[in-house]
């Protein structure tokens, strides 16, 4: 189930407030949808609250990281298997992800990592609206909405070869690009505060000396909100904001 809806996703800079916009729009639809941001700006989140403000809240959200599994898994987890269709498979055969997305949403985070022969059965799921399971001989009907994502500029990894062109205009239909926190200065300090109060920071507000928050501020945050997260735990943890920017 998605646990996050758009109200949840914080911030007030004009980037993230068009981002939230574009998604509450973006909601409305069925179309599918490509998530464009950094590591740690939130993709997933966003995926998230997508679901939760669409007609399909109600139905199953199903995420995968097409980077997490060996290839060899990816398409039975994709897709499913019957009984028997390879060695280890699962007895009495193993419903698909798609299938477990049916009439919810089907999250494909990383995609740029899906190999190219998954993405040419991929292409067709989403054509014919059905998914055969590895080793079946029959078809399933499918309703689902898709939601992907990717840290990368997919144009750059078709020009490269190791993309479809055919199967990101399929997934490209509604684009949202997410701005990495260096790009959101005025929602830094409100989001550690928000991170640090998720820890029961005993600390005051008042007492943060301006170098440091000048140095939240001013820093570059390769990993974003996520490395924002846990920097504020580190302060919590550490239970002292007198340290060395």
């Amino acid at each position: 189930r998605a646990k996050v809806n758009l109200k949840d996703v914080l911030g007030d800079s004009e980037s993230i407030l068009r981002a939230k916009e574009k998604a509450a729009l973006f909601a409305r639809t069925d179309s599918a949808i490509l998530i464009i941001g950094e590591s740690g700006t939130g993709k997933e989140l966003f995926a998230q609250a997508i679901h939760n403000s669409s007609r399909r809240s109600g139905q199953p959200f199903v995420a995968i990281n097409c980077a997490a599994l060996p290839e060899t898994l990816l398409e039975s987890e994709l897709f499913g298997h019957e009984e028997g269709s390879f060695t280890g498979a699962r007895k009495g055969g193993k419903p698909g992800l798609f299938e477990l997305a049916h009439q919810g949403t089907l999250f494909l985070d990383e995609l740029s990592s899906l190999p190219l022969h998954l993405q040419a059965k991929l292409l067709r799921v989403i054509q014919e609206k059905e998914v055969m399971r590895v080793g079946a001989d029959y078809v399933i009907p499918l309703d689902v909405r898709i939601i992907s994502s990717s840290n990368q500029d997919l144009r750059d990894n078709i020009r490269q070869g190791s993309f479809r062109s055919d199967l990101f205009y399929r997934l490209s239909t509604l684009d949202l690009v997410l701005p990495p926190l260096r790009e959101r200065k005025s929602d830094i300090l409100p989001l550690f505060w928000h991170f640090a109060e998720k820890h029961r920071s005993p600390l005051d507000r008042k007492v943060l000396p301006d170098k440091l928050a000048r140095a939240l501020q001013e820093y570059h945050w390769p990993g974003n909100i996520r490395e924002l997260a846990n920097t504020a735990e580190k302060f919590v943890v550490l239970g002292d904001w007198q340290i060395d920017p």
